[in-house]
C-alpha cells in the first residue's frame, strides 16, 4: 500500500514478483465440475454459466499452446504485458485425474512466454494426489490455486446448490498452505438471503485464512442461470453502483493488510448480463472510486482490521 493506493494491489503484487507487467492469459483444459457431472449436485451453482466470463479469444476447441498463443498476443496489445501465467479459469481446473491434470500444466509450462500457473477450482476438487502434484510443480514454477469461496455461510451454499460446506474450503486451504502454492480466492457478494452485516463479517472469516490475494465480486444475474429464473419469478435487489462502492470500501478497511486485492467486481458480456446495468463498467472504474472513497475518509485497507481465532463459519 502507498499514500497513492490505499490497498494493496494485485498489479503491484505481481510486478513484485515478476519485475514486470504480468498478466494472466486465460486457458480451457476442457474440464468440468462435480456439481454438474452429478458427483456432488446437478444443475451447477445457480448463478454460473461460464460462458458470461470466457475470454474473446479463448476457444477451447484448440490445442492448449495455441490458447496461449491468441491470449499473449491479445494481453500484450491490450496491456503492454511482458510477462504471463496461464490460467486454467473455466469450471474446476483440479478435477481429474492426476496424470490429465500433469499433462495440461506441462504443456502450458513449456509454452516459452509462461512463467507459472494459475488454477481456478473448488475447495472439494483438491485431494492429497493434486495438492502433491501442485507442490512439486511449485519447486520450480509459479503456481497458484484459486478457490471459490463465493460465500463463508453454508445457508447461502446449500442455496446456489455449491455442492460442499464452508468446512471444505478451510480444510483445502489448511493442506494448500506451507507446500509453496500461492493462495487465491473468489468471493460473490449480494447472493439472496445475505445481507451487509454478512458481508462484512466475512472480512474477518478471510482474514483468517492463508490467502495471498481475493477477488470480490458483485452478484450479477446472467441468463441461462437458475439464478435468472429465480429472478425473473421474483426479482430480488441488487447493487447499486453506489452501494457497491461503499461496501467494497467498508469491506477493506476490514479486511487483512497483507492480501492483495485482484478484483474489485463482476464483470459479463452485455448481451448475457440481466442486472445490474452498470456492472457493464469496466473494473478500473470501480477500483478508482474505491480509492476515491478510501481517500476522501482519511483510511485504507485494514484500518479497522482485528485480529481473530480462526477461520469459522458463520450462522446465517
Amino acid at each position: 500500500m502507498s499514500e497513492e493506493r490505499p490497498y494493496n494491489d494485485y498489479y503491484n503484487y505481481l510486478r513484485s514478483r515478476f519485475n514486470a507487467v504480468t498478466y494472466k492469459v486465460s486457458v480451457d483444459g476442457g474440464f468440468t465440475c462435480p456439481n454438474i457431472d452429478g458427483t456432488v449436485a446437478e444443475g451447477g451453482c445457480t448463478y454460473c454459466n461460464n460462458r458470461s466470463f470466457v475470454p474473446k479469444y479463448l476457444d477451447r476447441r484448440n490445442s492448449i499452446r495455441d490458447q496461449i498463443d491468441q491470449g499473449v498476443a491479445s494481453q500484450r496489445k491490450r496491456y503492454g504485458a511482458e510477462r504471463f501465467l496461464a490460467y486454467f479459469q473455466a469450471y474446476s481446473n483440479t478435477y481429474a485425474d492426476v496424470e490429465k491434470l500433469e499433462a495440461c500444466y506441462r504443456e502450458a509450462l513449456e509454452h516459452p512466454d509462461i512463467d507459472g500457473l494459475v488454477l481456478g477450482t473448488r475447495a472439494d476438487c483438491l485431494p492429497e494426489p493434486v495438492i502433491a502434484l501442485l507442490e512439486s510443480l511449485a519447486r520450480d514454477r509459479y503456481v497458484a490455486v484459486e478457490v471459490g469461496i463465493e460465500s463463508v455461510y453454508d445457508e447461502t451454499l446449500e442455496r446456489i446448490n455449491r455442492g460442499h460446506d464452508f468446512a471444505a474450503v478451510t480444510d483445502a486451504m489448511e493442506r494448500l498452505s506451507g507446500r509453496g502454492i500461492h493462495i487465491g480466492a473468489h468471493l460473490i457478494f449480494g447472493l439472496p438471503g445475505e445481507t451487509r452485516r454478512h458481508w462484512l463479517d466475512t472480512a474477518r472469516v478471510v482474514s483468517d485464512l492463508p490467502l495471498e490475494y481475493l477477488k470480490l465480486h458483485h452478484l450479477q444475474v446472467v441468463k441461462g442461470t437458475a439464478l435468472a429464473r429465480e429472478y425473473f419469478d421474483s426479482p430480488f435487489r441488487v447493487f447499486t453502483f453506489g452501494e457497491w462502492v461503499e461496501l467494497v470500501s467498508d469491506f477493506l478497511e476490514l479486511l487483512r493488510p497483507d492480501i492483495a486485492i485482484a478484483r474489485m467486481s463482476g464483470s459479463a458480456p452485455p448481451h448475457m448480463l440481466i442486472v445490474p446495468q452498470w456492472g457493464r463498467k469496466k473494473h478500473p472504474e470501480v477500483k478508482q472510486q474505491v480509492m476515491n472513497t478510501l481517500l476522501a475518509r482519511g483510511t485504507r485497507q485494514s484500518a479497522r482490521y482485528v485480529t481473530s481465532q480462526g477461520p469459522s463459519a458463520l450462522s446465517s
